[in-house]
């Protein structure tokens, strides 16, 4: 199993929880010092960032969600002076006002790491031609696929989303190995090559991401292309795709990375922490990035952490379900939870 970066994805448990301590100190001084929004949000909740204890104080921390980033619209979050930012990616929601994500240098290279990382632990290896489908613009799907294939070493077909039969025709001409997109925009390719007879025999890899999916449907994919499926996680408030992490060839659970974020699953009505194994919504809290690190992020999805132990591919990082749904779909009837 190849490992992009195996001493930081082999730590120990111990390893693991100390890293986090020290770094999450780290990153509640940085965002006291750098942002008048975070200073006044922690002073609201009566966190004092000179007393603040790491782990041990992590649920005195408040909550935040992305009402705080349309609030704040553009950048009135921001921990860096506008002159460090050399990118940013924006997600627009129902209300209009987008939530936007800025990045320095060093949040392009720690984004860069935990996509080398994904494509590593799905088998990727330099030189291998990765075909990227997202869209390259504000919406961070295409940008994030091609930083970390770059940081992997990969061939990249940087093609953007549509233009199905020209993907197809490039795929075949260049010998692409690995597809990045989303799991219908696989399924239109799918369907194109049943329309015209064709096939895609040097494609191995695919990496789908943004929208849910289910078993059936990875199976379908894996039986229509004859790939292997995996479910990335990420989003704009974390820094983008592949941020969180990923499932492995054993596709026990999605790793988290760990080192670069602290992930809880709390009651989405209450803010309680669940123990593991119970489902509930998943919360946030980025330790390494340095223009806007959300602390506690309320991202709404619907999962359960599986396991802290090690996986059978080596990784020691907790593992998330697959996300199931998103909480604020969910509808009861009869005392019965339903994610439509």
């Amino acid at each position: 199993m190849p490992f992009y970066n195996p001493q930081a994805e082999t730590l120990s448990r111990d390893e693991l929880t100390s890293l986090q301590d020290a770094r999450l100190k780290t990153v509640i001084r940085h965002v006291c010092e750098r942002s008048g929004f975070f200073r006044r949000k922690l002073a609201a909740a009566g966190v004092d960032p000179r007393g603040f204890r790491g782990l041990e104080d992590l649920h005195q921390l408040p909550f935040m969600g992305k009402d705080d980033f349309r609030a704040e619209y553009p950048l009135g979050m921001s921990c860096v002076d506008k002159r460090d930012i050399v990118e940013m990616h924006m997600s627009s929601g129902s209300t209009g006002t987008p939530v936007v994500m800025p990045y320095t240098e060093a949040d392009l290279a720690q984004w860069a790491e935990c996509m080398a990382r994904c494509y590593a632990m799905a088998g990727a290896t330099r030189g291998d031609v990765c075909q990227i489908t997202p869209g390259f613009g504000l919406f961070n799907g295409g940008f994030g696929c091609y930083h970390g294939a770059r940081a992997a070493g990969l061939f990249v077909l940087p093609c953007g989303a549509g233009n199905t039969a020209r993907q197809i025709k490039l795929a075949q001409d260049f010998g692409t190995r690995i597809v990045t997109g989303v799991v219908s925009y696989a399924v239109r390719i799918m369907e194109m090559l049943e329309e015209q007879k064709q096939k895609l025999p040097s494609l191995e890899i695919g990496i789908f991401g943004a929208e849910t999916f289910s078993s059936e449907m990875r199976e379908r994919i894996h039986r229509g292309l004859g790939i292997e499926v995996f479910d990335i996680y990420g989003m704009t408030e974390t820094g983008g795709i592949g941020t969180l992490g990923m499932d492995c060839p054993d596709h026990s659970g999605l790793h988290v990375w760990d080192d670069h974020y602290i992930t809880e699953i709390v009651d989405h009505d209450t803010g309680r922490p669940l123990p593991d194994g119970e489902f509930g919504e998943v919360v946030v809290t980025a330790l390494t990035r340095e223009a806007l690190p959300v602390l506690r992020f309320k991202t709404g999805d619907r999962s359960r952490i599986v396991s802290r132990a090690t996986c059978a591919c080596g990784r020691t990082h907790t593992r998330l379900d697959k996300i199931s749904g998103r909480l604020d779909d969910m509808l009861i009837i009869s005392g019965v939870n339903f994610f439509p």
